[in-house]
């Protein structure tokens, strides 16, 4: 590690000592700049390491959509960043492949986008490939593929239309502003416009703000804490607490939905919001999500890591940690996912700020990790709350994953319990849309023989570290008995950047997951029909303590609405 560090610095000083932030375009209009600073470390330590080349041949079948090619082209600026570099799919069939594999990703700083029981999903420069073939036995030379020809034109077509473009990012029309609102008709989160496309921050929060002053019965923003950078972490409380003061107060089951701990899976931070959506604007429509809104409180968080998130938005679409400063000034982030408390095995990264799974110097060093943790203990210690579930939305690969992540040799206790509730989500999605999500364990996202027996499995090295995660906090620690990661579309053909036209039907299926999840808490195991149809009959909406029976929320709110809908169209560059 002291030689990796000391190439590092040497690079450093050759490539010039500029700050990896200068030039850092507002929100309102982001530019793509030129790489980060360790993109270029990484890159030129790759390049000093011998081996030979062998050729990578591209195939159309693996091309993400053969019509990008005639797309409006990235500029110039643009492809500086993403133009050298490609996604390859590496497939692992020996404990030797696996463990050169891992030791290659450690050595030469490799992003690690995915990894599976078959086989590993790296981003690497194109001039770095000989250098990793170089580290790989005989049986890899060949065994792998492209999965996007073209990098630069990919992440391009992944945002809304205008960023990376000279114009900057802008807002819709001023005459579609009305779309921001909720409608009455069927399937209105086909035809928002907020669900039409990615969102940044400062269109994601007056958002929430005008759902809130829309839906004052049943939903209120909370705040999780602040960021590194000090932004806010919100999210909807939403739920109705029938009041009864003769009756003591029984603790609320709450369940969480989280997205973003990653900065570039956006596609979690949008099916987070299109969940609570559908949710919200079900109550006293459907009668089953009604009751589900009656019998627990549901939390969304659509970013958990609003830094990251914003970041990039800015400067960097496919970056993964947190904003947070390091011991290496030009190699900032920790992977917030890595740096909770439980299990937390950080030493393999402790020295290598630069690794796209730094997770700190200790155990909740990420900011964000810390603040999470710490509302989650306030909440059931002080708030009256039963958390029972908690879903952390990430991407990619679909696969519904339930603890633990750092070991698979240690079993859950309720292991059979989650089994049934992951193939019940696994069958919700695939009603749903026509999907297949998997159903495992976290820590099988590792390599390993494909023995039958779970105890008879010689585990293979692990491609990344994969403890102090969320998941194994939040089912360990805060005992949620049903906890669960799952990744989201797609299983490789865009990875992080899904194209837009996904975010309904994705959102779609998280949206049955919670009904059945709900459903599932209340004693329906997935057998009997679930009528969540409008009724004909009237959906009465329970009274709860901050409710008015003399204020209509139509009425008494318009004028905070259109304050809203004002700054999502005009106040793009919303204080951070």
């Amino acid at each position: 590690m002291f030689l990796q560090l000391l190439t590092l610095l040497t690079l450093w000083s050759s490539l010039g000592s500029a700050h990896p932030l200068s030039g850092l375009a507002s929100l309102s209009t982001p530019h793509f700049h030129q790489p980060h600073i360790f993109t270029r470390l990484r890159n030129g330590l790759g390049k000093m390491t011998p081996s030979s080349w062998r050729p990578v041949v591209p195939s159309p079948s693996h091309s993400p959509d053969a019509s990008s090619y005639n797309s409006p082209k990235p500029s110039g600026t643009f492809r500086e960043r993403y133009d050298r570099d490609l996604v390859l799919r590496f497939n692992i069939s020996t404990e030797e492949e696996a463990s050169s594999l891992a030791e290659a990703v450690d050595t030469l700083f490799l992003d690690v986008w995915e990894f599976t029981p078959a086989s590993a999903d790296i981003r690497l420069a194109k001039d770095v490939v000989p250098s990793l073939l170089g580290l790989l036995p005989k049986s890899m030379q060949r065994a792998h593929k492209p999965l996007m020809h073209d990098l630069a034109q990919t992440v391009y077509e992944s945002l809304p239309s205008s960023v990376g473009t000279d114009t900057g990012y802008q807002p819709p029309p001023l005459g579609s502003r009305r779309s921001f609102k909720p409608s009455a008709s069927k399937d209105a989160e086909e035809t928002n416009i907020f669900f039409s496309d990615y969102q940044p921050l400062s269109v994601i929060i007056p958002w929430m703000r005008l759902i809130q002053s829309m839906f004052p019965t049943h939903v209120r923003i909370i705040n999780i804490g602040t960021s590194y950078e000090g932004r806010d972490i919100l999210g909807f409380r939403v739920g109705v607490h029938p009041w009864n003061p003769e009756e003591p107060q029984k603790p609320r089951k709450t369940i969480i939905v989280s997205g973003g701990l990653h900065a570039r899976e956006w596609i979690g931070v949008s099916s987070v919001m299109f969940a609570a959506y559908s949710m919200i604007t079900s109550y006293g429509k459907a009668r089953k999500m009604t009751k589900l809104i009656e019998e627990f409180d549901w939390v969304f968080i659509p970013s958990l890591n609003p830094d990251g998130y914003v970041y990039t938005w800015e400067t960097d679409r496919l970056w993964r940690k947190n904003a947070q400063q390091t011991s290496l000034r030009f190699c900032k982030g920790l992977d917030v996912d890595r740096s909770f408390g439980f299990q937390w095995d950080g030493e393999r990264t402790k020295g290598n700020p630069c690794s796209e799974s730094f997770a700190g110097d200790g155990p909740f060093q990420a900011v964000e990790a810390q603040r999470f943790a710490n509302w989650v203990k306030n909440e059931t210690d002080n708030n009256n709350a039963e958390i029972v579930g908690y879903l952390d939305l990430h991407s990619y690969s679909q696969q519904i994953l339930y603890p633990y992540s750092y070991s698979c040799i240690n079993t859950p206790p309720t292991l059979e319990n989650l089994e049934e509730v992951g193939l019940g989500f696994s069958k919700a999605i695939h009603q749903a849309g026509g999907e297949f999500y998997g159903v495992t364990s976290a820590c099988e996202g590792n390599v390993f023989d494909d023995s039958e027996l779970r105890h008879q499995r010689k585990l293979w090295p692990r491609i990344e570290s994969s403890g102090g995660t969320a998941l194994d906090y939040m089912y360990h620690e805060m005992g949620v008995k049903y906890s669960y990661q799952i990744k989201l579309r797609d299983t490789g053909n865009y990875g992080f950047l899904l194209p837009k036209k996904n975010i309904v039907p994705t959102g779609k299926e998280i949206s049955a997951v919670l009904n059945f999840f709900g459903n599932y808490l209340l004693g329906n195991k997935g057998v009997e029909v679930i009528d969540n149809s409008p009724s004909s009959d009237h959906v009465e909406i329970k009274m709860t303590k901050s409710s008015d029976p003399d204020k209509s929320p139509s009425s008494s709110n318009t004028q905070e609405e259109e304050s809203i809908l004002n700054d999502i169209n005009t106040n793009w560059d919303l204080k951070r």
